[in-house]
């Protein structure tokens, strides 16, 4: 038998493949495949927006291949059944897939490890193909993981990657193995309207332009709200249709302060991954419990929902989250500042958030979104988790001309700075012919609530109004989204 059967997952595309280089080694034939399992929507990790985009790089992995003299087969049905399946059909001896980090990759791997060597097949699984570093390649002394970042950066910055491999100039794929059609974009409902356009091809063209235009410009830049000038790359590297690894080596090469920034947020991407690969239950539970009574009840469903609505009261709230809504993607700056108003001035469980912005978001990852999440509630890695954000104070430093509020809120397009940051101060006619809420609660009851709450469970200091030194959340991003 000369036959080889690539798995592919969280990792589509033909650009440094390391499970495509080695399946093909030889001159072997090797077939290409994808399953589509009803255990991904079973776990909640399917939603419209990533399944549109799924769509796409399926698609355009497919196209890559026909180029190559190849296909992608497409199956659906649980994993290791398909995989197994398509083994016997193509008369395959090994199969090569990529490593995952969460509980539902690794016990997918395990089950397929299982079926495969029943059947006298081998199974090679691939590191450093989702992320950068693998997760536990490095690690603390007295612990499997890091917990902390600054230390984890230090020594991932150091670390000798493997070099990127080209793509294969041929892909020859044996007859006799049939496969269903393809997904396609149209046939999702639900779609956000904005939705950006998945692929290789699209994430390639868009790194490309995006590190030789905007990179360097990058570390001042990057928490500009109205200027959108994150590299927008973590849908890309969430479906692996951009490799980490190629990402890390480009902007190296561009030498700039910009540049390494940009790199220190993959790190952080790669971060998460290993505290998920160490700690698979943070996927729900606390990393770090602080013994929170997070609100319940009638005014807390009320509050949950004026938030998901962009109906807070709150212009630069309600922003960030109608961008979500409408592009399935969130300025990096935003997801911070909607997710502190929701865990500390609204007081309610970071899972509930988490659970939204996984039902929207196209780069929903659950290492980077859930680890995110807790780091901004103070029940994750943040070693300041008391800090509150001020919605107000981010809008001066973050928008303070306004453009990013009037862009997505129109009923205040008509105001300016700062009354578009603070709508309620309008009286008479002003404010009641404008279709806005007042806000759900005052920054300063919010506060008094979460110190409350907070108070007692052995931090340092007690909350604060809001922090300078927060760094950027990017759920699932290539950091800074």
């Amino acid at each position: 038998m000369n036959v080889s059967v690539v798995l592919f997952t969280s990792d589509l595309r033909l650009h440094d493949h390391p499970p495509l280089r080695a399946a093909t080694a030889g001159g072997r034939e090797v077939v290409p495949l994808f399953v589509r399992d009803p255990a991904v929507d079973r776990a909640g990790f399917a939603a419209p927006n990533r399944l549109a985009f799924l769509a796409d790089c399926l698609a355009d992995l497919d196209a890559a291949l026909r180029e190559r003299g190849g296909r992608l087969v497409v199956r659906t049905g649980d994993t290791a059944a398909e995989v197994l399946a398509v083994v016997r059909e193509a008369g395959a001896d090994e199969v090569h897939m990529a490593a995952g980090c969460s509980a539902f990759a690794r016990a997918r791997e395990d089950r397929l490890r299982r079926a495969l060597e029943a059947d006298g097949c081998r199974l090679f699984v691939h590191d450093a193909v989702i992320t950068a570093v693998p997760p536990g390649e490095i690690s603390p002394q007295g612990s499997d993981h890091f917990a902390v970042f600054t230390p984890y950066f230090r020594r991932w910055n150091v670390v000798r990657l493997r070099t990127p491999l080209t793509a294969p100039r041929a892909v020859r794929v044996p007859n006799g193995v049939k496969g269903d059609a393809l997904p396609e974009r149209s046939a999702v409902d639900g779609v956000s309207e904005g939705l950006a356009p998945g692929g290789e091809s699209e994430g390639r063209k868009r790194l490309t332009a995006w590190l030789s235009r905007h990179a360097d410009a990058y570390e001042e830049r990057h928490d500009d709200l109205a200027g959108d000038a994150t590299s927008r790359m973590s849908p890309y590297l969430h479906f692996g249709a951009v490799s980490a690894v190629e990402a890390v080596h480009r902007a190296r090469a561009r030498d700039s302060a910009g540049a390494e920034a940009f790199v220190r947020q993959l790190c952080w991407r790669d971060f998460h991954h290993q505290v998920l690969a160490a700690r698979p239950e943070t996927a729900t539970e606390d990393y770090r419990p602080r013994r929170d009574r997070w609100r319940r009840g009638r005014d807390a469903e009320a509050d949950l929902r004026a938030w998901k609505e962009g109906r807070t009261g709150y212009p630069l709230v309600d922003a960030a989250m109608r961008q979500l809504a409408h592009e399935g993607w969130m300025h990096n700056r935003g997801r911070l500042i909607a997710a502190s108003f929701l865990t500390k001035t609204l007081y309610l469980d970071w899972r509930q958030g988490a659970r939204h912005f996984l039902d929207l978001l196209v780069d929903g990852d659950i290492a980077n979104n859930q680890l995110n999440w807790q780091w901004v509630a103070g029940t994750g890695t943040d070693t300041r988790p008391n800090r509150v954000l001020n919605p107000l104070l981010q809008a001066r430093r973050y928008d303070p001309d306004g453009a990013y509020v009037r862009r997505w809120v129109p009923e205040l397009a008509g105001l300016a700075a700062p009354e578009v940051h603070e709508p309620w101060r309008l009286t008479g006619l002003d404010r009641a012919a404008m279709d806005y809420p007042d806000p759900v609660i005052g920054l300063a009851d919010g506060l008094a609530r979460f110190r409350a709450a907070r108070e007692g469970e052995g931090e340092e200091r007690p909350p604060t109004a809001d922090d300078t030194t927060e760094r950027a959340m990017a759920a699932g991003s290539a950091g800074r989204g």
